[in-house]
């Protein structure tokens, strides 16, 4: 007998399994077929009990004769059109074009291998590479000198404490848009729902949105400012005297701080820096194409998925919802 128990809800499981045509009989199903041979039942007997046909059976049954042993013998089945060697010229080429479509990469293999293949083919032959097709993640394009400036940036801060940090008046500008149907390119849904409305993606050619100014630190939320009409550098300024001053005063109270914005033109024009140096505002030098530096960033993605979640209608709506949420940010949160 062969060294193997199973409880009765085990045996009876893998008797209810259906194997498709050509596919391997699993090995807990082949112990219990000689099991059953063992104890003298037909081999009819037990085609009939675990649902295989009889030639299966008397194949496993053959087969334990012969070897003492259920395990399939190499070399049986079908091969594999592309075998190890392929498989790794096909994952240097995915990994050196890594851009490069399942269609395309199907129409290099054919050329490369010599060999007839399908896109599910490659498709299949790629996750046994152990890779996978993802969509790719978006940040701003740097260049070398970009990429330079940004390590001087860390490097000469690298040693400031959490308390310096603390100092530090963030602020940024960021545009919202009214999402209508545009929550994402996947919904689940069978194929004859293809037509459903409430599968289709709904878009329009110019979305109403809003630009939002705002601006944050470790103490609290400070005001926010919704852009109406054109924004220039004088419009800035006028946002600086109305929402960046009040905020200074409210967040720190007379203590020193460092004010700090991106490279926008507005920000960077010349009235602008005479208006800061004339206020004596200390300014954060930044590294361009760096919004993942600032902290702020995080705010605009906390309120954006708080929009997807609440859908406005409107413009109105739009900008309600984004005043109430950005109210409702917890100080916690900012430190």
């Amino acid at each position: 007998m062969i060294g193997y128990k199973k409880s009765l809800s085990e045996w009876q499981c893998l008797s209810e399994v259906k194997m498709g045509r050509g596919s391997p009989i699993p090995p807990m199903l082949r112990r219990k077929i000689v099991e059953q041979y063992q104890k003298g039942v037909s081999q009819r007997k037990i085609a009939k009990s675990l649902k295989l046909s009889s030639s299966t059976v008397h194949n496993i049954i053959q087969r334990f004769r012969e070897s003492g042993t259920i395990s399939v013998r190499k070399g049986q089945g079908r091969k594999t059109i592309l075998d190890a060697r392929d498989l790794r010229a096909l994952r240097r080429h995915c990994i050196t074009y890594r851009n490069a479509t399942v269609m395309e990469i199907t129409t290099w293999a054919q050329e490369y291998f010599q060999k007839t293949l399908s896109v599910n083919t490659i498709h299949r032959a790629i996750r046994r590479c152990r890779l996978k097709l993802y969509r790719s993640k978006k940040k701003p394009y740097l260049n070398m000198i970009q990429k330079r400036r940004r390590f001087l940036w860390a490097k000469a801060h690298l040693k400031w404490t959490v308390a310096k940090w603390k100092t530090v008046l963030w602020s940024d500008e960021s545009k919202f848009e009214v999402l209508f149907g545009k929550l994402g390119c996947h919904v689940i849904r069978t194929k004859e729902d293809k037509d459903n409305p409430s599968c289709y993606q709904c878009s329009v050619q110019k979305p109403a949105s809003l630009m939002v100014w705002g601006c944050m630190s470790a103490c609290g939320m400070g005001s926010l400012h919704i852009w109406k009409g054109t924004i220039n550098a004088e419009r800035y300024i006028q946002v600086l005297e109305q929402h960046m001053l009040p905020s200074r005063c409210r967040l720190f109270q007379g203590r020193p701080c460092i004010f700090q914005h991106d490279n926008a033109r507005l920000h960077t024009a010349s009235i602008t820096t005479s208006w800061l140096r004339r206020r004596r505002i200390r300014v954060l030098k930044w590294p361009a194409c760096s919004p993942d530096l600032s902290p702020i960033e995080n705010i605009w993605r906390i309120i954006k998925r708080k929009m997807r979640q609440r859908r406005p209608k409107t413009v109105e709506q739009l900008e309600a919802c984004i005043r109430q949420e950005w109210d409702n940010i917890p100080i916690p949160k900012l430190e």
